[in-house]
């Protein structure tokens, strides 16, 4: 009875050490070419000579030829202790591998001074959305919205009163849309918002809730010491949906932004949803 449930114990055991091949295979077949890849492929080699320790203590278990184990038994628990602190170390520096990486993919589509997404990222976005809604007829809206008079903002109480206006505009915005949504810097004190799944009708009453919100609300508190009013700020948006007229994203910016520059000539502090008249 106990000869067999050792037999079935080694025998399971063969197998999950086979089948742990196959995620390390896929992983090195993932990672690019490199240091780390050459370490994830000593720990193969580690899993392969532990493999044949085993099959080799299993054999000998089998044939009952004992005098062998006090050779076998010792270098297949070493090679375990060796393979399980070699894959512990390589896991953890996997991780910070790839905590880098995204770190600078990160940094590659964020605007450092607001937090928020960069032009690139969004024109990407853009470009990979519009075949989806154009297969699927499903509703697309943006959001281009500016600043009015920023430069005043900038000239009066100096650049870095700006840039905490910018920061706090954009916290302000991503309190107020859905975290589906995507917010990008589109250049200066231009921010869009790219509404996934949104009519244009519900995006233009996005736009007047958020035009509201960021009149109503003070982007700098004042500073009593240096004798600076609190900074408050108005934005004009343009907005615009998804047709079949959109032929590709920069079609789709650009009514977006005729919207937002008859918004700023019919005397700014409004929202103007792009029509074909337009």
């Amino acid at each position: 009875m106990t000869d067999n449930i050792v037999n079935w114990i080694l025998l399971v055991g063969a197998c999950l050490l086979c089948v742990s091949f196959y995620p390390i295979q896929r992983l090195i077949g993932q990672l690019p070419k490199g240091p780390l890849r050459r370490r994830w492929n000593d720990v193969r080699a580690l899993i392969l000579f532990f493999i044949a320790g085993y099959v080799s203590f299993t054999y000998l278990y089998w044939l009952k030829k004992d005098d062998n184990f006090d050779l076998i038994v010792p270098a297949v628990f070493f090679l375990g202790a060796v393979l399980v602190l070699f894959v512990g170390t390589l896991a953890l520096e996997t991780a910070t591998e790839i905590k880098r990486i995204s770190t600078l993919q990160y940094e590659n589509i964020t605007d450092h001074l607001i937090g928020i997404y960069n032009r690139r990222y969004l024109d990407r976005k853009i470009a990979e959305e519009l075949p989806r809604v154009r297969r699927y007829g499903l509703p697309l809206s943006m959001l281009l919205l500016d600043i009015d008079h920023f430069k005043a903002v900038n000239d009066n109480y100096g650049h870095q009163v700006g840039d905490e206006t910018l920061k706090s505009l954009g916290k302000l915005l991503f309190k107020k849309v859905r975290d589906t949504d995507i917010i990008a810097r589109y250049g200066g004190e231009e921010i869009a918002i790219l509404a996934l799944q949104t009519p244009v009708s519900d995006a233009g009453d996005l736009a007047e809730r958020l035009r509201r919100a960021v009149e109503t609300s003070i982007m700098v508190p004042a500073d009593e010491n240096e004798k600076k009013p609190a900074i408050k700020i108005t934005v004009s948006i343009g907005v615009t949906g998804f047709d079949q007229q959109v032929t590709d994203h920069h079609a789709f910016i650009e009514r977006a932004d005729k919207a937002l520059y008859k918004a700023k000539e019919g005397g700014r502090n409004r929202v103007i949803v792009f029509e074909n008249t337009l």
